[in-house]
């Protein structure tokens, strides 16, 4: 992992890194984002965010071929707003999954955790992100 750029404020209101996703980075990736909450005073929004960030870079694990990506958790006026960047230009699609399915409800959890989210196409690949408002 490599943090990609350095706070110039305390509490900094931006966390980014660039990583290879691993089979432990989800786990990773969680206790930094508790700690920022922590940091910021949203201690509520703990849960909903380590689950979206958690099936954001589960999806660069799974389905992008290098498994590249910067994720980026922002302090907004409201609340939260996590952005996971990749090389790959293949948008994530919504699958329908039965009970008996090990996968395919991620898109669908991060529709029913966050305030908004959606996939924006960059030169470079995509952003997949999302918001989450503490009130």
């Amino acid at each position: 992992m490599n943090v990609i750029e350095e706070p110039t404020e305390f509490p900094p209101r931006r966390y980014r890194i660039a990583l290879t996703v691993g089979d432990h980075s989800p786990r990773h990736l969680r206790r930094i984002a508790r700690a920022y909450l922590r940091l910021w005073e949203l201690p509520q929004l703990t849960d909903p965010v380590e689950l979206a960030l958690t099936e954001l870079v589960t999806n660069v694990h799974r389905h992008v071929p290098d498994r590249w990506c910067v994720v980026t958790l922002l302090r907004t006026d409201t609340g939260v707003r996590l952005e996971v960047h990749d090389r790959s230009p293949a948008a994530p699609t919504h699958r329908s999954a039965t009970e008996w399915d090990e996968g395919g409800r991620g898109l669908a959890l991060v529709s029913l955790l966050t305030d908004k989210w959606a996939v924006m196409p960059e030169r470079t690949g995509k952003t997949v992100w999302c918001e989450l408002s503490a009130g």
